[in-house]
């Protein structure tokens, strides 16, 4: 016989096959098969159709197409006898799926099947349309499904169930016809049946509320009594899996008193007794066992608020941790990260073997265990923890020292109890990884060390002992550099001496060993060498008597092939040669960095910060002060092109000789308009889409707790009045503009009078705001905006919205009108009124948008206006 006609046995097609040595070979046997099959399909062969079928879906399961043979499977279907079904039932599940128009032939055939008299027939029925249902097929069959809920023989009723679940799924709209049909299946005796109703249930509460509340009001008292019944049955041989009674049953029924108690009190309360059962007579040597105490906890955290079953769901999770399967401390340390949020005092009874899992040799345990380190840690437990994660960073391996460092950096800077603290937290991470650490982690530490004016000495000195121990690491080498420039000379004549550091002695020749040290390292990078060079700079001017040695290490650098350092090579030593007058004034120790606005400009940059909630500013002892949260992007104060928020000297003199030393140029002005298609604000107020004009609106977009020094200063506001496009509103005296150089002239009992501003101002519109304030209310402020028309157009449909932070809650009254008449022959005049709940401490800021349309079109325009009066 041809071993490729269609009399060929499936078994030696596979042989054939499997004894292809190459995939050509294997495509050369299918490709002979498949067109046997197509011949004998065209030849509408009766006898082999059914062999032909069946080679099909074995040459499907490898692969290659077999779409030619899917009319085949509706004429087995349509064949009377049982065995020809079952094959044609089979290649439908295989062959086909519910996207295909095929499958509405086999529709009839399949409602003729549902109700055979043959059960084995109805089974196969059932379990094709439990697996290729489509909406149109569910419509059509559901009440075949729904009557064989109610069928003599338990293994139909299985199946029936487990078809009605695809329909319901399929076709939301049917639940409702499956609701008493499936509670009837919970008091089944048949475990298999039992367990299929159960899961019909918990899909139909899943999908419809109404048989959420049918379930929960009549089932949750005989399923409590059903999992009591299961928990406490005697040894059953039929259903006994490692010594415990049906586990898979154990777990559907505790899946489904989960969606019944979420949300309801009642039902919780009447399933307590059976949780706290199951949690602490199952047991866990065996996996059956844990697979069970883990749904039971996962259902005592989901339902209503018990505080005893909470603590004891927690234990279990803190004895899965002490389990050898690393799978089942992976589920618990994921268990412990939800549960941190209901109960973290009882999560942290388990914080010691928390710390063990993040010293695991898996490394996905590792990284699990330390996020949820990360968020145990708070304000009376930082010290420990940290110390511990310190420890262990160093026998880390490298590639776990990233997501370790990170972490760790962010407990610091994010729990500091006091300055010092914080500062030897970080000598110990730079010691131990320091080319791990980020960029915005370093420049933070600068800037505390900066503003901790007490440490400077004793910072300088513990910098130089790590850097003889510790000069690979790199980032380490630059915050040294950087500290030994600065401080130099505290270093040599050990000033500032605390109590818990013993004395060194460092000579200047000492000092400027480390930086020459620093700057000839092979491995140091340009940003490393650039920094060594400002430091011998400024060494050169604190330290006379090596000023010519490090003239010479200067020099050496006027040749290199990097022009960066060659500039600065030249530069230096003409300053160092040639201006020995103006040397000492160039190099001195830098001002004070502002931490509200670094950490302003770097929100988030920090692991964490996006999803942790950020706190006031706290006074600690020994100076600290814990970041507050800026005044956010949305209103892009905290961005590079807003004035910078200043609290030192150094600011004033920056503005006044017009130095730029920021990042990028800092640009102001009431009247400038954003054009930034990408600022959040644009969603917020639905810009892009006509929007009606509403009768009053309150925009609160922004959670802000900015400290009184975040403030904008003085000069700063100056120079925004200074730079609007235009002012309507009489100039003020300066010293009022100064806020506070001159006395403030004498108030009316009516209240307080401030000069109008231009709020916004371009080529089409002006803006302007006029202020009232009543004296028993002095955080409310009043303001009367005017939109004035420049252009010859009229402006029609005229919308105006504003957006404010938190602190601030504002109220818009309608406005006078929607039309805006050309050439400024009138105007629209629309009230705010603001309230200010940190009147005193933080200055109003507005974020606006203005829509209108000319002639038929539309035009959007968008400002911010940070030029409000000072006492407002």
């Amino acid at each position: 016989m041809n071993p490729f006609s269609s009399g060929t046995r499936l078994r030696d097609m596979i042989r054939a096959i499997r004894a292809c040595k190459t995939a050509a070979e294997e495509r050369a046997v299918v490709r002979k098969e498949c067109a046997a099959i197509r011949a004998a399909i065209n030849e509408n062969d009766n006898d082999y159709r059914h062999r032909n079928l069946a080679k099909l879906m074995f040459i499907h399961m490898l692969g290659y197409p077999t779409h030619f043979g899917q009319m085949e499977c509706l004429k087995l279907i349509a064949s009377p006898g049982f065995p020809e079904k079952r094959i044609g039932y089979l290649g439908l599940m295989l062959l086909l799926d519910e996207r295909q128009e095929v499958l509405m032939l086999v529709t009839n055939s399949l409602k003729q099947d549902l109700n055979h008299t043959n059960q084995y027939i109805v089974g196969l029925a059932l379990c094709a349309l439990g697996n290729i249902c489509s909406a149109e097929m569910a419509r059509d069959l559901a009440p075949e499904v729904e009557r064989l809920l109610q069928f003599r023989d338990p293994n139909i009723r299985k199946k029936a169930a487990l078809c009605s679940i695809r329909i319901i799924k399929k076709v939301p709209d049917l639940a409702e016809n499956f609701i008493n049909p499936a509670t009837s299946l919970l008091r089944e005796k048949h475990h298999g049946v039992l367990i299929t109703g159960v899961q019909l249930c918990t899909d139909l509460c899943k999908i419809s509320t109404e048989a959420l509340e049918h379930i929960r009001k009549k089932c949750t008292d005989g399923l409590v009594r059903t999992l009591k019944d299961l928990a406490n049955s005697p040894y059953s041989p039929e259903y006994d899996i490692a010594g415990i009674t049906d586990p898979f049953l154990h777990i559907r029924l505790l899946k489904l008193l989960r969606v019944l108690g979420e949300g309801d009190a009642d039902a919780s309360d009447s399933m307590n007794d059976i949780l706290a059962q199951v949690a602490t007579k199952t047991e866990s040597n065996k996996v059956a066992g844990n697979a069970i105490l883990y749904e039971c906890v996962q259902t005592i955290m989901s339902i209503e608020d018990n505080g005893g079953l909470r603590v004891l769901a927690i234990n279990i999770l803190g004895r899965f941790l002490s389990n050898r399967d690393n799978n089942i401390r992976y589920v618990a340390l994921n268990m412990l990260m939800r549960a941190v949020t209901a109960d973290a005092q009882a999560v942290q009874r388990h914080r010691a073997t928390i710390l063990e899992c993040v010293k695991d040799s898996d490394a996905s345990i590792r990284k699990r265990a330390l996020e949820l380190v990360y968020v145990l840690v708070n304000d009376t437990n930082v010290k420990p923890l940290a110390k511990e994660l310190i420890d262990y960073l160093e026998v880390s391996d490298q590639d776990f020292r990233a997501d370790l460092t990170a972490k760790i950096c962010s407990i610091v800077a994010k729990f500091s109890p006091e300055k010092i603290w914080y500062i030897d937290q970080m000598l110990k991470v730079l010691s131990e990884a320091g080319n791990f650490v980020k960029d915005e982690v370093w420049y933070a530490l600068i800037v505390v060390i900066t503003n901790a004016s007490e440490l400077h000495g004793y910072t300088v000195r513990a910098l130089y002992r790590a850097f003889q121990t510790s000069a690979e690491q790199e980032t380490l080498v630059r915050i040294t550099v950087w500290c030994v420039g600065e401080y130099g000379d505290m270093l040599v004549h050990n000033v500032g001496m605390l109590d818990i550091e013993d004395p060194i002695t460092v000579t200047e020749s000492d000092a400027v060993d480390i930086v020459e040290i620093a700057i000839n390292r092979h491995a140091s990078d340009l940003t490393t060498k650039a920094m060594a060079l400002a430091a011998l700079l400024k060494l050169s001017s604190r330290f006379p008597s090596c000023s010519e040695r490090i003239r010479e290490i200067i020099v050496e650098f006027k040749g290199s092939f990097v022009l960066e350092l060659q500039q600065r090579a030249i530069e230096f030593n003409a300053i160092i040669a040639k201006h020995q007058n103006i040397r000492s004034t160039l190099v001195e120790r830098m001002p004070v960095l502002d931490e509200a606005t670094f950490i302003g400009r770097r929100a988030g940059s920090l692991p964490g910060a996006a999803s942790t909630p950020t706190v006031p500013s706290v006074s600690l002892p020994n100076g600290v002060a814990k970041p507050v949260a800026p005044l956010v992007d949305l209103l892009d104060l905290g961005s590079d092109d807003a004035p910078a928020p200043s609290s030192s000297g150094g600011d004033f003199l920056q503005d006044l000789l017009g130095v730029d030393l920021s990042p990028a140029s800092q640009q102001s002005g009431a009247g400038q308009a954003s054009k930034s298609g990408n600022d959040v604000l644009l969603d917020l107020l639905s810009i892009g889409s006509p929007s009606a004009q509403t009768s009053s609106s309150t925009v609160d977009i922004l959670s802000s707790n900015s400290s009184n020094k975040a403030q904008v200063s003085p000069l700063d506001d100056l120079s925004s009045v200074s730079l609007s496009s235009k002012s309507t509103s009489n100039a003020a005296p300066m010293m009022d503009l100064l806020d506070g150089f001159a006395p403030s002239p004498p108030r009316e009992n009516n209240g307080p009078v401030y000069p109008s501003i231009t709020a916004f101002e371009s080529n089409s519109l002006r803006l302007t705001f006029d202020f009232s304030k009543q004296p028993e209310n002095p955080q409310t402020t009043v303001i009367q905006a005017t939109f004035t028309n420049l252009t010859s157009n009229t402006y029609t449909d005229f919308v105006f919205q504003a957006a404010v932070p938190k602190f601030l809650q504002l109220h818009l009254d309608p406005a006078s009108s929607n039309t805006l008449p050309a050439d400024g022959n009138g105007s629209i005049t629309q009230s705010l009124k603001i309230t200010n709940s940190q009147h005193g401490k933080k200055s109003l800021v507005m974020r606006t948008r203005i829509a209108y349309k000319i002639n038929g079109k539309d035009t959007l325009e968008e400002g911010q206006v940070n030029n409000f009066p000072r006492d407002l």
